[in-house]
């Protein structure tokens, strides 16, 4: 990795203000990731912060909890980091060096057992080989591709998803990772930007130049068709339908996970990602402050205090904590007057 440098404490004060990536609930407790491997904790709803001891420097992407103990922050260079004691203090337990050998190990394995595998994932032998002489290269430049997004749908499984198409799987709690981007039908290593589970099991990938890929019965991928080729930055489930969103505004919202339907928003403001009540209405959260609220199935927008950008939030209460390019942002629901700054 480029830093594995400890963070030095910042002043909370600063370090709240922070360009801040992801956030997320976990019992009653906050924690916010972002910029100089900042790991911020909130157990008061978002009235005070204080930061969490922290192996690493570099900037951190997206964060999960599996439980009020077990938790998972990923970020550039490839780091991804755990906690056991919610959030309090993290290690790291993988990094780019460690990413860039394991995609050489398995892409070896498949290549020598293309007879057995062959199409899997719709990619060529041609394509194999192109992957692992891009794997050694990466190797020899060393930790420099980032994380984007996680998701652990218990202690022991878990998937990362990353620039370059990159995608890993653990089945063991992170103790070991096997590459799985080879699987996917991504020949041209799109971006990956968002993963998500939904409630019945079904996996999905969301990512750059319209990439929207489903995980099969059977463990095989394959695209699904909105018929945009813009990146999409977010997944998020509702009631009944799935929701993938992005830039310039595009929402697209299917049923069955198959057939995509196109939602038309008062904005053109890229969406990087999505908050459902327990009815399943949307607040899209996004650049330059877009703050959108479904009502009745219609979109309107919030007031915020700032127009800078929005990358994440959770809803507590009659409040929505938001984390962007200003840190942290309260917006208060009820009637919405216009937001405090935390």
């Amino acid at each position: 990795m480029r830093d594995t440098t400890p963070l030095e404490v910042i002043d909370v004060a600063m370090a709240r203000q922070l360009l801040l990536l992801d956030i997320t609930a976990v019992g009653n407790r906050l924690v916010a990731v972002g910029e100089q491997g900042v790991i911020l904790i909130s157990d008061d709803q978002g009235e005070s912060w204080r930061q969490a001891k922290v192996p690493s420097s570099v900037l951190l992407t997206a964060v999960q909890f599996v439980d009020e103990k077990v938790g998972w922050a990923v970020g550039h260079d490839g780091v991804a980091l755990q906690t056991v004691d919610g959030g309090e203090s993290w290690q790291v337990k993988l990094d780019g060096n460690q990413i860039n050998q394991t995609r050489i190990h398995d892409l070896n394995s498949t290549i020598q057992q293309w007879d057995e595998n062959r199409g899997n994932g719709d990619l060529s032998l041609e394509d194999l080989e192109y992957a692992l002489e891009d794997a050694q290269y990466a190797l020899e430049d060393g930790a420099s591709v980032p994380l984007l997004d996680l998701w652990f749908t218990d202690r022991n499984t878990g998937y990362l998803a990353g620039a370059y198409g990159m995608f890993l799987q653990t089945r063991d709690g992170g103790k070991s990772w096997q590459s799985a981007d080879h699987l996917l039908p991504n020949p041209d290593r799109f971006h990956l930007n968002a993963i998500h589970v939904t409630r019945n099991g079904e996996l999905y990938l969301a990512g750059e130049a319209g990439s929207l890929f489903k995980r099969d019965g059977s463990g095989n991928w394959y695209q699904l068709d909105t018929g945009y080729e813009g990146s999409f930055f977010a997944l998020q489930e509702g009631k009944d339908q799935l929701n993938v969103m992005g830039l310039r505004g595009h929402l697209f919202r299917s049923r069955d996970g198959e057939q995509w339907t196109q939602e038309r928003l008062p904005t053109t403001s890229s969406i990087n990602a999505g908050l459902s009540d327990a009815q399943g209405e949307l607040i899209l959260i996004g650049q330059g402050g877009l703050l959108l609220q479904q009502q009745n199935g219609t979109f309107g927008s919030l007031k915020a205090p700032t127009r800078t950008s929005f990358s994440s939030g959770v809803r507590v209460g009659q409040q929505l904590i938001l984390v962007g390019e200003a840190g942290i942002t309260r917006v208060q629901l009820s009637n919405n007057p216009q937001g405090e700054r935390s």
